[in-house]
C-alpha cells in the first residue's frame, strides 16, 4: 500500500466510473498466453530492519573482499548480547532519527511560550495521550528522566496524596531502581520496607506484603513484569494495599510488554520506562520516564503537563498547564525536583508508538516471546536449568548453571557472546550460577544457537571431569 496507495474501495469505485466490471476485464484485450497469471520470481520481500542487516553485510563484505552472505553474527555487530534487565535492545525504525533531528524539535527550549513552542507542545500531549492508552491510567506527564526516577518520584507523589511517610517495596523490583529510591528518600524521613518473593514462583509473597503494609504505608512499590521477568497479580496486590488506605504503584521497566500483557488498571499510579520504544541502548541514557495516574491524583503529579485550549480566535492549541515556572524555582512549592523532562527522547517514543500502532505493538510483543521460548527451550536443551518455571512472563528468564556465571560468562566472551546477568550480587539466595537472560525481535535463531552450544560445551566438561 505504500507504493499502491489506492486502496481497494478506491478501485471498485473508479471502475464503476468507468464502467468496468473488474480489473482482470481492462486487459481483456491482451492474448491470454501473454498474460501473468503468477506472482513474479523474485526474492521475497524484506523489513526495513533486514535490508539495513542486508545493507550492512554488503559493506562489510566488500570491505573485506568477502562476497558471502551474513554469518552468525549480522554485519556491524561484533557481539551478540543476552542482557536486558531494564535496557533493552529493540530496533529503530530509520523515520525516528529523521524526524527527532528537525531543527524545530532537535533545538527547541522549554515551552514557556506556547506562541512559539505549538509542535513541541503538540508533540508532548499526543505522547501523554498514548500513553494514558496503553497503561489504562487517565492521564500521563510529559515524561521523566528515566524509570528508576519515575518510581522514586511515584512514592514521593504517594506520600503528598495520603500524608503517610511508608513505603512497602517488593525485592522483585529493579535494584538499581530500589537503589535510586534510596538515595531519593534518604533525606526526606520517608521509611522504606522491603518484602519478599516466592521461591517458586518468582513472584512477590503476598503474605509477606500484608504484613508489612501499616497505617503509615503510604503506597506499595511493585514491578510488573519484574526484575525475573514473571508477571505478577496486580489486582491482588492491589486489593491488599487498598485495604490499608495506600496506594499501589506499578513500574514497568519493558514497555513492550504491554503488546500482551494486561495494562496494571487496578494501580494508582504506573511508572513507565519508555526505552524500549525507539531509544537506542546509550550508556544509561537519556532514556524515557513516565508517571500516569488516575486524574484524581493530578495536582499531585510531578513533570510537566500539556493541555489542549483554543487561542482568541477559536483554533485548537496546546498549552503547559498546572506546572508554573515558578513551581520549579521555589522548592516550597514544588511536587518534585525534576526541573526538566525529556521532550526530544519522548518524541522519539511518540513516533514509534505512531509507526507500531496497537496492532503492530502486540505483534511485535509476541515475537518477542517466541524468541525467549525458543531461547529458553535451547539452554534447557543444552544441559542448563531455569528458575520459576510455570509462572506467567515475558521475554526474561532466569536460568542456572553448576558453575559460576562470572565462568559461563567468559566462555561464552571468547564466542562474542555477551551472556546473561549475574544476579548473585542482589540476589544471593539464587546462587553464582544464576543469570537473567532476555531475547528480542533483535535476537537471531543463529545467536541463541550459538550461545546454547557455548552451553552444551560447558556441560559437556562438568560430565567429562565427574568421570
Amino acid at each position: 500500500m505504500r507504493y499502491l496507495p489506492k486502496s481497494p474501495a478506491d478501485r471498485e469505485a473508479m471502475l464503476a466510473e468507468i464502467g468496468v466490471p473488474s480489473i482482470e476485464s481492462l486487459f481483456e484485450t491482451i492474448p491470454a498466453e501473454y498474460r501473468l497469471t503468477e506472482d513474479l520470481k523474485i526474492p521475497r520481500q524484506h523489513s526495513e530492519s533486514e535490508i539495513l542487516e542486508r545493507f550492512r553485510a554488503f559493506g562489510s563484505n566488500l570491505a573485506s573482499g568477502d562476497a558471502e552472505e551474513l554469518a552468525v553474527q549480522p554485519a556491524g555487530r561484533l557481539f551478540a548480547s543476552f542482557l536486558g534487565a531494564g535496557a533493552y535492545r529493540h530496533y529503530r525504525p530509520v523515520i525516528i532519527d529523521s524526524l527527532v533531528q528537525r531543527g524545530e524539535f532537535l533545538t527547541s527550549y522549554t515551552p514557556y511560550q506556547p506562541e512559539i513552542s505549538q509542535g513541541t507542545l503538540q508533540a508532548m500531549f499526543e505522547f501523554q495521550t498514548m500513553i494514558c492508552e496503553l497503561t489504562g491510567m487517565e492521564i500521563a506527564n510529559a515524561s521523566m528522566y528515566d524509570g528508576s526516577t519515575g518510581a522514586a518520584e511515584s512514592v514521593l507523589m504517594a506520600c503528598r496524596v495520603t500524608g503517610r511517610q511508608g513505603a512497602v517495596v517488593a525485592r522483585t523490583v529493579h535494584p538499581e531502581y530500589r537503589e535510586v529510591l534510596a538515595t531519593v528518600t534518604r533525606h526526606q524521613e520517608i521509611s522504606i520496607t522491603e518484602f519478599g518473593y516466592i521461591a517458586d514462583t518468582g513472584r512477590v509473597d503476598l503474605a509477606a506484603l500484608e504484613a508489612a503494609i501499616t497505617d503509615e504505608t503510604a503506597c506499595v512499590l511493585i514491578q510488573s513484569p519484574n526484575f525475573f521477568g514473571t508477571i505478577e497479580d496486580v489486582a491482588a496486590i492491589a486489593e491488599m494495599a487498598h485495604k490499608k488506605g495506600a496506594l499501589l504503584i506499578v513500574s514497568i521497566a519493558e514497555a513492550v510488554s504491554l503488546g500482551v500483557v494486561k495494562a496494571p488498571v487496578e494501580a494508582d499510579i504506573v511508572s513507565l520506562e519508555a526505552q524500549s520504544f525507539g531509544v537506542a541502548v546509550g550508556f544509561g541514557g537519556p532514556y524515557c520516564g513516565v508517571i500516569a495516574c488516575k486524574e484524581k491524583f493530578l495536582r499531585q503529579m510531578p513533570g510537566r503537563l500539556v493541555g489542549e485550549t483554543k487561542d482568541t480566535n477559536g483554533k485548537r492549541g496546546w498549552v503547559l498547564t498546572l506546572s508554573t515556572r515558578e513551581q520549579h524555582i521555589r522548592r516550597e512549592k514544588a511536587t518534585s525536583n525534576i526541573c526538566t523532562n525529556q521532550a526530544l527522547v519522548a518524541l522519539m517514543v511518540t513516533i514509534f508508538m505512531t509507526v507500531y500502532g496497537k496492532q503492530g505493538l502486540r505483534e511485535l510483543a509476541e515475537q518477542n516471546l517466541a524468541k525467549a521460548a525458543y531461547l529458553r527451550k535451547a539452554l534447557l536443551d543444552a544441559g542448563a536449568t531455569t528458575k520459576f518455571d510455570g509462572t506467567p512472563r515475558f521475554h526474561e528468564f532466569v536460568l542456572t548453571t553448576k558453575e559460576s556465571a562470572a565462568a559461563a560468562n567468559a566462555k561464552l566472551l571468547e564466542k562474542q557472546i555477551v551472556g546473561g546477568l549475574a544476579l548473585a550480587k542482589w540476589y544471593p539466595e539464587l546462587g553464582e550460577g544464576a543469570t537473567l537472560w532476555c531475547a528480542t525481535e533483535m535476537t537471531t535463531k543463529a545467536q541463541m544457537d550459538a550461545a546454547a552450544a557455548v552451553i552444551a560445551g560447558v556441560r559437556e566438561q562438568e560430565l567429562v571431569g565427574a568421570k
